[in-house]
């Protein structure tokens, strides 16, 4: 199938409004607005954060189907990205056709439009992962050091930041209609997260997929007070612990499994600062060569098989393995800096690694916006 240009896919009219919208401003708001806000969740305030969204979204939206478009080295016309864009294109256009929202009614129909928008994207993230493994093989790379990809990971570390944000604001924004809200939340957020109970969630499902890929699993110690709570967006933290275990634990497991040693356990210590909630994931499971410690931040730096040539059909599925295609950190570190957090790593060869994961307390940051 010849690669469709968005002039032979769309009609002319929509790409000048896609370029006229993506060279807006974006506006950014911040963790404490969207609690303080969302905390009264009065038909006027969905009419406001509805009409909001109604120019927001295709900003952000059209910037990123411009970069789509116009990305190095071949990759705007692999066949996964086309669709990722079309994707984009779509959802750009149901917004931008959707009319101007004056009452609770319009407010209730483009909150379902919205939540399909949502639902539309759902595996953007596999299909990019499939869109540059294409442009890996087509131009016959298997080692990805072979070629700077640099252009390519920035690209990536914006359009997934972008994803992040247009998912919270859309998701925020449909939880506010749930009429039974669980105690303490506002939306995604909880205003009383225990960090130490999501780190003891997000381990035992960690847990669970190495026992079903290894047959056994290195033990899991949580350090820290479970009663301190301090508000965070629950989801996003389980994502991001959970990649972290899941890795250290499969370092543990490769690293012990034919010795006569008990695997160590994978360490937990969840701290509370003034500014920053700090998780350490700590583990013995060998380390990383420090010359290798720079890759595992950029997309496709994996040391695991990659599920994309054993499951072609990942787009369609979601499938969790121990060992992903090399977006858990990136994209773990990507959902830390959204709140003003960040991740690093720090490693020691032939011992193991020690992952710090800072949360910002004080949810004042605003959004990054790519």
């Amino acid at each position: 199938m010849a690669a469709k240009k968005l002039c032979e896919t769309f009609s002319k009219s929509l790409i000048d409004e896609v370029q006229k919208w993506g060279c807006m401003k974006q506006t950014g708001v911040s963790l404490r607005y969207m609690m303080e806000f969302g905390s009264k969740p009065t038909p006027k305030n969905l009419l406001i954060s509805a009409q909001f969204l109604h120019k927001e979204l295709p900003i952000r939206i059209a910037r990123r189907a411009i970069e789509l478009e116009n990305l190095p080295y071949g990759l705007s016309v692999k066949p996964a990205v086309l669709k990722v864009r079309d994707w984009y294109v779509d959802s750009f256009r149901d917004l931008r056709s959707f009319p101007e929202i004056k009452s609770s009614d319009d407010e209730k129909e483009f909150t379902q439009m919205i939540k399909a928008i949502k639902v539309r994207h759902n595996n953007v993230v596999p299909t990019m992962a499939l869109g540059v493994r294409q442009l890996k093989k087509g131009l016959g790379l298997n080692n990805i050091g072979s070629l700077d990809l640099h252009e390519i990971h920035q690209f990536l570390d914006r359009f997934y930041m972008s994803r992040i944000g247009i998912r919270m604001l859309i998701g925020q924004h449909v939880e506010l209609h749930n009429p039974n809200p669980p105690p303490d939340r506002v939306g995604y957020i909880h205003t009383k997260m225990s960090p130490v109970e999501v780190a003891q969630s997000a381990s035992e499902d960690a847990r669970a997929i190495c026992l079903r890929e290894y047959g056994s699993a290195p033990n899991i110690k949580i350090y820290g007070d479970p009663s301190f709570t301090f508000p965070y967006v629950p989801t996003h933290l389980h994502l991001m612990v959970f990649e972290l275990v899941k890795n250290s634990l499969r370092a543990v497991q490769e690293r012990f499994m034919d010795s006569d040693k008990v695997a160590p356990p994978v360490r937990i210590i969840v701290a509370d600062g003034i500014e920053d909630v700090t998780i350490k994931v700590s583990d013995e499971g060998g380390g990383i060569p420090r010359s290798g410690l720079p890759r595992i931040f950029t997309y496709l730096y994996t040391t695991a098989k990659d599920p994309l040539d054993e499951h072609p059909d990942l787009g369609t599925a979601d499938l969790v393995t121990m060992a992903g295609y090399g977006y858990g950190l990136p994209i773990s570190r990507l959902y830390a800096r959204y709140f003003g957090g960040d991740l690093q790593m720090i490693s020691m060869e032939g011992y193991g690694t020690d992952a710090y994961l800072h949360l910002s307390r004080l949810g004042d940051s605003q959004e990054p916006l790519p």
